[in-house]
């Protein structure tokens, strides 16, 4: 398993899904980018704001029943990766608890837990920092506005192993 880290989540008007991306801490330094629902990247979203005491979202409510367990929840993994779908869980203590990669990393957020990731999954869904980046040098305006392009360019498709399928 591998630390790895929200660095953008984009949400665009057009028709393409939201898109998180999570960038290993240690090691390769690969992405790896995770389409979701609108719902799921909203409750990341709102799990980088301060929680409402009095009305809490499911994540934060999720929060505070995992806080009052006997094993709070003391990481989130992605454990693998199959047809475009990521699986992810939570580990309180010896127990795991299967759980949606974007409610995953909602909840790790929120409760500011690690989020690890199989290195399955990265070698297999994960992209070369290098490939998405500009060579050393370059502005470092440069080299994101390149890597933008590149999640311009790019579709859960291209991880599939599916083109030119029906």
């Amino acid at each position: 398993m591998r630390e790895v880290k929200v660095v953008e989540i984009r949400v665009s008007t057009g028709d393409a899904p939201p898109l998180v991306v999570l960038a290993e801490v240690d090691g390769a330094g690969r992405l790896l980018p995770v389409w979701m629902s609108h719902g799921g990247a909203s409750a990341i979203f709102s799990a980088t704001e301060e929680p409402d005491d009095e009305r809490p979202n499911i994540h934060d409510l999720a929060w505070r029943l995992a806080e009052a367990a006997t094993d709070p929840v003391e990481a989130v993994r992605i454990t693998s990766y199959s047809d475009g779908q990521f699986f992810a869980e939570l580990v309180l203590g010896e127990r795991t608890i299967p759980s949606r990669v974007s409610d995953a990393i909602a909840l790790a957020l929120r409760i500011g837990c690690p989020i690890q990731c199989a290195d399955v999954v990265l070698d297999e869904a994960g992209v070369s920092a290098v490939d998405a980046m500009v060579s050393p040098g370059e502005p470092a305006e440069d080299e994101v506005e390149r890597f933008r392009e590149f999640l311009d360019s790019v579709t859960p498709e291209d991880f599939t192993g599916d083109e030119g399928k029906p």
